[in-house]
């Protein structure tokens, strides 16, 4: 049996178009002319960077107000719980460390001498029973 037309090996064989012209070297068009750039203005964006770390450090009267009365709910809380579990007979190390990490930060100042006084109250309350369980 024999099939004439086209021959898909004689078809393949043929040299393209593109081809041919790859022959003669490589080259670009106009249109891929390389573009000139402009850098990045660098010194701006440092510039810019450092202002808004410096923002990120000034903290408001309120602010400091509002972390010292969590700090202080927080503390009570502790207070609380080791309370409960003195009366009951159960208290746990979790709570004396959570108590010891109560601690940290209550001595902070707010600017407001009243909550400051009872900042300091709390902070003399969490001392003395770090001091009965003997945290250290």
């Amino acid at each position: 049996m024999r099939i004439y037309g086209t021959n898909a090996a004689a078809t393949a064989a043929k040299p393209s178009g593109a081809r041919r012209a790859a022959a003669g070297g490589f080259s670009l068009g106009e249109a891929a002319q390389p573009q000139t750039t402009t850098s990045a203005p660098s010194l701006r964006a440092v510039s810019s960077l450092d202002s808004l770390m410096a923002l990120q450090g000034i903290e408001s009267p309120t602010e400091r107000k509002k972390r010292a009365v969590t700090k202080g709910r927080k503390a009570l809380d502790v207070l609380d719980d080791l309370k409960i579990g003195l009366l009951d007979g159960s208290v746990t190390p979790s709570t004396l460390a959570r108590l010891k990490v109560a601690a940290d930060g209550l001595s902070e100042e707010t600017g407001d001498p009243g909550l400051d006084s009872v900042m300091s109250e709390i902070g003399l309350r969490v001392a003395v029973e770090i001091a009965k369980a003997g945290i250290r």
